[in-house]
Order: structure tokens, then sequence, then C-alpha cells
């Protein structure tokens, strides 16, 4: 990608250019089950029911289902565990965050002449947190075979040494910049000490063995806002449509920490070092949904909604540092401080990620209860960084190509009402958006909840559990083992509603 000016802020210098990985195309892709506790409780299979304000997230026509004004509000609680497995070393680590999960309202506006089939039009607007990001991953364990500074050597490769050593770091490129980091923290050695070299050896000692740990600490959010507009024909045909604002706000940081007993040299080699990066991605993006509902009969319903692309426009910001430790056999311990005290801003880039399908039915049995179940399809393979034909985003949008596929998610749920009070449960199913199935493998989930009546005012409370398997990797390039993850995400969510 192109370079941009740079700026001078409080000390700190501001520079650009930037490698963009998988990953960061399939975080802001995926969506986590959120909304009220109704939605929730019933794993939000809502495609053909409407009548709920967070079912407009899943087919905007449902809007048209309701017969009254509504406003709705929900916090959530959530508790994230992750279960680290690196080499047969179990660690864990978790996160618990509380946050206003849902807001919104919907007005209906009837009419009355009963020669118009067009009888209601429905008008809406709601706010929801579709991605929670606080996290906390802890791994460590003994890697038998591979160190990190293969990460460094398969950056520094191809690269002369006098555009690391000469190049300051703000005017350098990304693959430089990690170059920069092995060559100034003795982790690499280049095999010949002129400006024209362009192949490094490795300063860390063979053998293997090598004790790794990795914290990973994310916080933030991807966010909702959504403008919405259906109406019935009949109360038998419900039509309606999306205009959507997305806000993202993501930190990741990150330590990597690796130590060696390996047999000291007659020339200094690294015996730890500790990596860190901090990663900030902010912007906003637009995308738009059509749905339809159908009475087929009084009780029988059919539900089809499409949701677009998502176009983000996004902004980031990393700062790293590289501390090591050598040694000579006889000699003092060396320390390296490698710490350039930049900012790296990059120019914004056009994040493309993949529309989705949803077909739905349910079937309402009176004012006792209903079973709904929705289906959705979703190509992640289709994700793409633009411009595409920025040389930077080419082997991006080939690897996503390569490694990601399509993506169906199942969500069956219930209610079953006595009198005032009613009962939900519900089970979600995701494929991994991986071909390989592994990278991030299915997601499980199974809800439940309550619900309670006061006649104007309801109480909703809802319980999920979901549990889904990765394995990321540490780096994405040159080093790119990584821990088996298993994580148990548990969600609970009140909402408090009001019919006007």
């Amino acid at each position: 990608m192109k370079k941009i000016l740079f700026l001078i802020l409080s000390g700190l210098t501001f520079s650009v250019s930037h490698s963009q990985e998988v990953s960061d195309a399939v975080r802001y892709a995926q969506d986590n089950l959120t909304g009220t506790a109704r939605f929730r409780a019933m794993s939000g299979a809502f495609g053909a029911v409407g009548g709920d304000l967070s079912s407009l997230s899943v087919n905007p026509a449902g809007s048209a289902v309701f017969s009254n004004n509504q406003m709705a509000v929900t916090f959530s609680n959530q508790n994230n565990k992750n279960n680290s497995n690196y080499f047969g070393t179990q660690t864990s680590d978790k996160d618990n965050s509380f946050i206003l999960n849902q807001a919104g309202g919907v007005f209906v506006f009837h009419d009355r002449n009963p020669k118009n089939g067009w009888n209601k039009i429905a008008i809406g607007a709601s706010y929801e947190n579709t991605n929670n990001f606080n996290n906390n991953i802890f791994s460590a364990g003994t890697n038998p075979t591979n160190s990190v500074d293969q990460y460094f050597l398969t950056y520094a490769n191809g690269i002369s040494l006098g555009d690391i050593r000469n190049i300051p770091y703000i005017d350098q490129f990304y693959d430089e910049q990690q170059a920069h980091f092995g060559y100034e923290g003795y982790v690499i050695n280049p095999l010949a000490n002129n400006d024209n070299n362009t192949q490094y050896t490795s300063n860390v000692p063979a053998g293997g063995n090598y004790y790794h740990e990795n914290e990973v600490y994310t916080r933030g959010y991807n966010s909702k806002l959504s403008f919405n507009i259906a109406t019935s024909y009949k109360d038998r045909i419900f039509l309606g449509a999306n205009l959507n604002v997305h806000i993202t706000d993501y930190t990741r940081s990150s330590s990597f920490y690796e130590d060696n007993n390996n047999p000291l040299q007659s020339t200094a080699t690294i015996s730890n070092l500790r990596f860190n990066n901090n990663l900030y991605t902010y912007g906003n993006g637009f995308s738009f949904q059509l749905g339809a509902i159908a009475k087929v009969t009084e009780a029988f319903r059919l539900g089809l909604a499409y949701e677009s692309n998502t176009w983000y426009e996004l902004y980031d910001e990393t700062y790293q540092s590289l501390h090591t430790t050598r040694q000579a056999n006889g000699g003092p311990e060396l320390y390296e401080d490698v710490d350039p005290n930049v900012v790296n801003v990059y120019e914004s880039y056009t994040l493309q990620t993949p529309g989705k399908f949803t077909f739905s039915g349910a079937y309402v049995f009176g004012k006792s209860g209903l079973i709904s179940v929705d289906y959705s399809i979703k190509d992640y393979g289709n994700t793409k960084f633009k411009p595409t034909n920025d040389t930077g985003f080419r082997g991006v949008n080939n690897d996503i190509s390569n490694q990601l596929t399509n993506n169906g998610e199942l969500r069956i749920g219930a209610e079953y009402k006595i009198k005032r009070l009613s009962l939900r449960g519900g089970y979600r199913f995701e494929e991994s958006p991986y071909k390989n199935g592994t990278t991030i493998g299915d997601l499980n989930s199974y809800s439940g909840g309550l619900g309670y009546s006061f006649g104007g005012t309801k109480l909703d409370l809802a319980y999920s559990y979901a549990e889904r398997k990765t394995n990321q990797g540490f780096f994405a390039t040159g080093f790119t083992d990584g821990a088996n993850i298993t994580s148990k995400l548990n969600n609970v969510s009140l909402t408090l509603l009001f019919e006007l």
C-alpha cells in the first residue's frame, strides 16, 4: 500500500504501511448472537416470527408483525473462559464484561380503511452490540522444534541490509520494520555484513525445546445502528427493509515470550526475548437488508431475508517493541531494548464482508406458543480488502479465497406460554468459516429463558452458552505454531420492554 505523510504529535511519530491478515477479515465478518433476552433465549430463530425488536436484525419484515408500539432496552453480562493446550501444557484465562446489549423501538401506524389491503406501516430504530471483543487468552508450553526466529527471518530474507539499518524506522514498510526488530535485537544476523546482503541466519541456538508464553488481551466492540421500515398486506404478507450503520472499535495487545536453555556458544546467542504488539482498529461501515414473511396459514409462516455486503472504512494503528537477552559462553548477559517509540498510523482502507441469505419457517400454536427454524448461508470467501488492485491487498485476498468457505448457520427456537409466563429455549449451530475447519471450528450454542408480562410492561431473562475451538497461530507469518483454544462463552441478558 502507498505511504502517506507522517505527523509528529506528543513526541510520537506516525507513519504508514501495514500487512492485513485473514483473521482481521474474519473478525469483522462474524457476528455474535446478541439482542433482546427473548431473542437470545430462542437462539435468534426469528426469521419467520417477527414481533421482537431483535428479529429485525434477521428479517426486517418482522416489525410489521407488531400490533402496537414497543420500546426495549437490554443489558448483558458476558463471561469468556479460554482453555489453552500448547504442546501438552494446559492453561486458562477468562474475562467478564457488562454491556448495554440492545436498545430500540418500533412505532406502528394502522390504516383502518377496509378497502386498503396495505393496512399497516411500521417504522423502527435499534442499536445492537453485534460483537463484544472483550477477551483474555494465555497460552504457555514448550515447543520441541520451532522458535519465533522464523518470524523475523521470513520477513528479512530478500530485503537488503542497507534498507534495514540505514532507512529510519518511520520510513520503512511493514516487512522492513519486522526485519528491523530482528536485526536490531540480534535475533537474526546477516550472512554478509554489507548493504547488498539479502540473506540472514538465526541467532537463536538450535536444539529445540523453546519455552513459550503468549498473552492476548482484546477489548472493544462491533455495533450496528439500524433504521427500519416495513408494511403488511392484509396481515398475510409482510415486507421490510433496513439501512444499517456499523461502528467498530477494536484493541488487541499481545506479548510473546521465548526462553531456551540450549548450550551457550563462543558468540553471543539469544537466551530469551519478549515481542510486544499492539493493534488499534476503528472505523464504520454500511449495509442494507431486505426481507419478507408470509402467513401461509394462520399457524404456518415462511420467511426470506437478504443482508447485503457490509462496506467498512477502517483505520489501523500499531505499536511494537522487542526486548532480548543474549549471552556467550563465559560472557555477561547482554540486553537489547528495541523500542522505536513510533505509532504507525495506516491509510484508511475498505473491507467488504460477505452478504447473507436467511431462510425461515415457523409454526404458531395460537396464543400458547411457537417453534421456529432459521438457516443462514454466508460465503466468507467473498470477503475482500479494497482496492483489490492494490499490491498490498492481493496476497491477503488470495489467502482469503483459498482459506475461507461457505458457512451455514442453523438456529432453532421454541416458546411456550402459561398465562403471563413464557418459557423459552433454543439451539444454534454455526459452521467454521475456514475450509480446514480448525483455524476457527464449528460453534455449538444452547439457550433458555423466561419472560413475564405485567400488561404494558414485560421483563425477559435469558441465559446462553456457546463453545468453539480455535487454533489461529501466534503469528501469521514464519512462526505459525499456536495453541488449541477451547472458548466457552456464558451470557445472561435482561430486557425491560414497554408497550406504548
